[in-house]
């Protein structure tokens, strides 16, 4: 009888402790004695919410100021810093460093005269009877204009021959003579010394020979310097146009180009950019 009595005793305590157990734990979300949400009343949540308000403001506020004192000091047509880069990094059109196609299959090439043929698009006569005839070799030199926005010289697509796209649609690709179109990236300010050129090699035992549009694959001096994307909005760089005339020889071997810019001060030779004054791409001509 006594068992009995101390197991119901026992029972009794441990129903008890469930429920203050789940009381406490009710109790440390929102205890409705006190009024408090996980250990806080509704007067202290308020004054810890308007303390982070009036912080994050003062955060941004600051940011702000910040950025807009920094704003204050950029122009909006040169960078207030240009000496990281002084020599322009050479790219190749079509954007590929590895040119690969099948003379007979006109899918294969397509892409490449495609990609050819828009981005000459800007070098049309009709987009470029806003720019001006300038004089060859000299620069166009605007530095002494009042207005900010420059007028950039004209370069005629023709001017590019057989690889302008004009006489032949293809750019030389249907015959297994592609046309790769060069130019330097533009650099604000940048006037080249000397008569740059570009000059393109084949590593390999026999050279293939090349033909350089315009005459002698110059870069005139008088689309230089430049002034910058929003003073500069017509501006447009000059190319050089390489033609490769491969041999039937050569066909179905991978050959290795690499070009440069030589005759001026640009550097073409820094081990720690290879793209900085040459390019070096592939080009494969399946049959």
């Amino acid at each position: 009888m006594a068992s009995t009595e101390d197991k119901t005793t026992t029972n009794t305590t441990t129903t008890t402790n469930n429920k203050e157990n789940v009381t406490s734990w009710k109790d440390s979300i929102y205890n409705p004695r006190t009024g408090e949400f996980l250990g806080r009343t509704a007067s202290s949540w308020a004054l810890i919410l308007l303390f982070y308000l009036v912080f994050y403001c003062f955060l941004a506020g600051m940011f702000a100021l910040t950025m807009w004192v920094m704003l204050l000091t950029l122009d909006d047509y040169v960078p207030r810093y240009r000496d990281r880069v002084p020599t322009p990094g050479l790219v190749i059109r079509p954007r590929s460093l590895d040119i690969t196609f099948n003379i007979s299959e006109p899918l294969k090439y397509k892409p490449f005269v495609d990609e050819l043929e828009a981005f000459l698009q800007r070098y049309n006569d009709s987009q470029q009877e806003q720019n001006e005839e300038c004089n060859p070799g000299e620069y166009f030199m605007q530095d002494d204009s009042s207005d900010m926005s420059k007028k950039a010289c004209r370069f005629k697509r023709a001017s590019l021959s057989v690889c302008s796209g004009l006489s032949d649609t293809n750019f030389g690709y249907h015959e297994g003579k592609p046309c790769v179109l060069l130019k330097m990236n533009r650099i604000i300010g940048l006037k080249p010394l000397g008569d740059p050129y570009i000059n393109c090699t084949i590593k390999k035992d026999n050279p293939i020979s090349m033909h350089y549009f315009p005459s002698e694959g110059r870069f005139d001096k008088m689309y230089f310097p430049y002034y910058g994307k929003k003073a500069h909005e017509t501006y447009v760089q000059p190319l050089v146009a390489v033609k490769l005339l491969i041999s039937k020889e050569d066909y179905n071997k991978e050959l290795t180009v690499e070009c440069r810019v030589e005759g001026s001060n640009l550097r073409n030779n820094d081990e720690r950019d290879k793209f900085l004054g040459r390019v070096t791409f592939r080009v494969k001509v399946e049959v």
